[in-house]
Formats: structure tokens, C-alpha cells, sequence
């Protein structure tokens, strides 16, 4: 029987991811568009990828530039390289993590190290600060066996990849939106409140299976988005299962400044993105 927890947020909405296609004419699924850039504050992008089909991805993400913005790239099958023009390059495999600020400006490409087979995982877009949009550019690599994991609850598994719970720290630390990012599995029928900071803008993805969701339970099905309520007295949000099912629970400190966006560079006016594309062009991005 499901216990409903009296600090739970509710769900305010509920998304459903977009057919898209980028890169080189990578097909991937656009869960959050910039039509809740400021709703979301300070997440600008999810993307969710996967497909066991070469030609929806083979071509991968070539040379491209970014400025003003963080990327978490998370892999969960398939492998995935990475370089950029600061001298970064490695692969990701099924679990890993890269966590990228792009600050003033950086050019890379995310190539398939793979011919055939499953490839499936998500790209996450995070809003920086008015003070840190030009900041110099660094890279964090994380293996799955770097970011930890375990059973928090009979039925229930997490990997914090940013944040805590369970006693668990994920390994990005030190942001100013204070991320939290769990991937939470759940093998049976479960209940699990995942806590989340106060204040923080919060959604709920769900990838795999059915959660019901808040107070309301409302049910989620794979491929749907929760934004949660902001409730000042409600100190996590919670989720249960009937079975199987997996989800990402990601919540952030919004920066509450302008967003401004044109394609890959993100800032605060339209003067500091004509400014963005001349240093690109201008071969002065980086």
C-alpha cells in the first residue's frame, strides 16, 4: 500500500518529449524545450537519445561551439567520444558522466565509438551565472564506477550523480545552481521520497516503466516530464512504483537573471550573442 508523504511536492505539469534531430542528424527525443527556460531556471535543455538503429546516430555531434552554459552528457548503453579544443578527450561508456562548463567559449564533437548496437542516454543543458559566462572552460570525466550507487530502500537503487541522498555524495560538487541529478531504479513495487533544497526548480523524468508522482499520484509514463511545485514546505518529492521502472530526478538553484539563447551560445543580452557569434567566426571564441 502506498504511504503518501505530507512534505511531498506535487506535480504542476506534465511534458511530452518532442521528435528532433541534431548534430549531424543525430534522431533523438527533446523532452525540455526552451519554452521553460525560465519556469526551470536554471535548466535550458533535455535532450534523451536512443535508438539500436545505426542511422539515427552514427553521424554523431561534429565540431561545434558553446559558450555560456554547462552540458551533462550521461550515457547509460552504448560509448560515445568526446574531444574539445582545450586538449580534453576520452570515451564514455555505459554509466559515465561528462560534465562540461563551457564558460567563454569552447568547440567539440561527440562521435559513436560504435557501429551497431543500442546507444541511449541523455544530454542535460545547465544555465550559468552572469559572472561565471566567461569564465575559462573545464571538463569532468566520471566512470559509472566513480559515481555511487546503492539500494536506499528494499525495491529502490540510486545513483547520485550530483547531490546526496542515502548518504550517498555525487561527485559534482562546487556549482553555483547546486545541482541535484539521481538516476533511481526501481525493481518491485516500491515507495521513496527523494529529498530536494528548498527553493530549488525541480522536474521528474521518467525513462523506463510507470511511477505514480506527489501527493495527487499522478501517473507517469516513460517519455513524460513532471515539473514540480515550488512548495516552501515541502522538503522532497515523492514517487512509487508497481514494478519496474526507472527516472531521473533533477532539481537546481535558479540564477534568476535574463536568458538569452541562439543555437549553441547562451548569455544574458543580444549584444553579448552577436558578440559570441563574431568571436566564433572570428576564430577568437576559445
Amino acid at each position: 500500500m502506498h504511504v503518501i508523504s505530507s512534505q511531498s511536492r506535487s506535480v504542476e505539469q506534465v511534458l511530452v518529449g518532442t521528435p528532433a534531430s541534431d548534430g549531424a542528424g543525430v534522431r533523438l527525443t527533446r523532452v525540455l524545450t526552451p519554452a521553460y527556460q525560465q519556469r526551470l531556471d536554471p535548466f535550458l535543455l533535455l535532450d534523451e537519445f536512443g535508438s539500436d538503429r545505426p542511422d539515427d546516430y552514427i553521424a554523431g555531434f561534429p565540431d561545434h561551439p558553446h559558450r555560456g552554459f554547462e552540458t551533462v552528457t550521461y550515457m547509460l548503453q552504448g560509448r560515445m567520444r568526446h574531444r574539445d579544443s582545450v586538449g580534453n578527450e576520452g570515451v564514455l561508456g555505459p554509466g559515465d558522466v561528462q560534465w562540461m562548463t563551457t564558460g567563454h567559449g569552447i568547440v567539440h564533437s561527440e562521435m559513436p565509438e560504435q557501429e551497431q548496437g543500442r546507444m541511449h542516454g541523455f544530454q542535460l543543458w545547465i544555465n550559468l551565472p552572469a559572472r561565471e559566462k566567461l569564465c575559462p572552460p573545464r571538463y569532468r570525466g566520471h566512470t559509472a564506477a566513480e559515481i555511487p550507487s546503492g539500494q536506499v530502500m528494499p525495491g529502490a537503487r540510486v545513483k547520485v550523480i550530483a547531490g546526496e541522498m542515502g548518504g550517498m555524495v555525487g561527485p559534482i560538487r562546487g556549482q553555483g545552481t547546486e545541482p541535484v541529478f539521481v538516476d533511481i531504479e526501481f525493481t518491485v513495487a516500491a515507495d521513496l521520497c527523494v529529498p530536494l533544497p528548498t527553493g530549488h526548480n525541480a522536474f521528474v523524468y521518467v525513462y523506463d516503466g510507470e511511477v505514480h508522482a506527489g501527493p495527487q499520484q499522478q501517473r507517469l509514463r516513460a517519455g513524460q516530464l513532471a515539473v514540480l511545485d515550488n512548495d516552501p514546505q515541502a522538503a522532497c518529492i515523492d514517487l512509487a512504483s508497481l514494478g519496474r521502472a526507472r527516472l531521473l530526478v533533477i532539481a537546481g538553484k535558479p540564477i534568476g537573471e535574463p536568458i538569452v539563447q541562439w543555437g549553441p551560445f547562451v548569455m544574458n543580452s543580444r549584444a553579448e550573442i552577436e558578440q559570441a557569434i563574431f568571436d566564433y567566426n572570428n576564430g577568437t571564441l576559445v
